[in-house]
């Protein structure tokens, strides 16, 4: 009885093993299946958001390091112990893995207090569609800077970034407009540049607008009608000096007697600045010219005899 018993409890047993056995290789069939099926195909992972403007620029970083150490190094070596790596960390976790329509002045503050410097007092020159002509002046003269001609200027000028909250956490394929967010990292960044810029001047200061703009050469919404001009300090700039610049053989939509001159020159009166104004500032007039010197705009003077 005994034996027959131990049989039985030997045949549970291997059936037992046997059970085990199968499911096991099962297991292991299903995962082999797995993946062989799935092979060559990437995880899935949460989509990028998608946006209307052009997506971060290509090598940031190395763009951004370069224009830094070129900065520092080169241009303005006075400013040599600016540590460009710690610029270039604290711009990263101002927009990185975030949502670009919830970025704060907060994010950017490390980064503005580690590229500020000071601004020589009669430098400052302020602009306001005259992208182009202005920078093709300071780069002609330097006795004036414009906010891109400053490190923190240099640096961003004509680059763009944005995060993503996916993986890798910035977004190289679009960004957003301002028209579909206020807050997104470009225009926090500029305008926190343009208050600082402001906030900085001293002495006389400049401001170069376009005058053959049909809508008036002065607009309350621009950075430098909504920021700039507001964060002047009375107490340390004695004057603002405007130049009201034509494009050659375009327009001439507003004199320094116009409709939105008149009304920048009201809001910097009650400002207490003191204020000239100058159409066609000659200096700037002449580099235009250089582009243009057979155009009737551009000859000064007549043989009247």
């Amino acid at each position: 009885m005994p034996l027959q018993q131990g049989s039985a409890r030997a045949r549970q047993r291997t059936v037992l093993l046997a059970g085990i056995a199968v499911l096991l290789a099962a297991l292991v069939l299903a995962v082999v299946l797995a993946s062989v099926l799935t092979r060559g195909e990437p995880e899935a992972s949460p989509a990028m958001l998608r946006w209307k403007d052009r997506g971060t620029t290509k090598n940031l970083q190395e763009v951004v390091l370069g224009r830094c150490y070129s900065y520092v190094l080169a241009r303005y070596p006075e400013l040599g112990d600016k540590d460009c790596l710690k610029i270039w960390e604290s711009l990263k976790h101002a927009f990185i893995y975030k949502n670009p329509c919830n970025i704060t002045s907060e994010d950017y503050q490390p980064l503005m207090e580690l590229a500020s410097h000071p601004i020589p007092c009669n430098k400052s020159l302020f602009w306001s569609k005259t992208n182009d002509l202005v920078h093709r002046y300071t780069k002609s003269n330097q006795n004036f800077l414009t906010l891109e001609d400053t490190l923190l200027g240099y640096m961003a000028d004509r680059v763009s970034w944005c995060g993503d909250p996916s993986a890798p956490g910035i977004n190289y394929e679009s960004c957003p407009k301002r028209s579909e967010c206020e807050s997104n990292p470009g225009s926090v960044f500029w305008k926190m540049a343009s208050k600082m810029f402001a906030e900085a001047a001293c002495g006389v200061v400049q401001v170069m607008l376009n005058g053959s703009v049909e809508a008036g050469a002065f607009r309350n919404n621009s950075i430098f009608g909504s920021i700039e001009i507001f964060n002047l300090n009375p107490s340390k700039v004695s004057a603002v000096h405007i130049w009201l610049m034509h494009d050659i053989g375009g327009p001439q939509s507003e004199s320094c007697s116009g409709h939105s001159i008149k009304r920048l020159k009201s809001i910097l009166e009650e400002r207490n600045f003191k204020i000239t104004c100058e159409d066609n500032y000659r200096p700037v007039q002449l580099l235009q010219c250089v582009r243009n010197p057979d155009h009737t705009d551009c000859r000064f003077c007549t043989n009247t005899t």
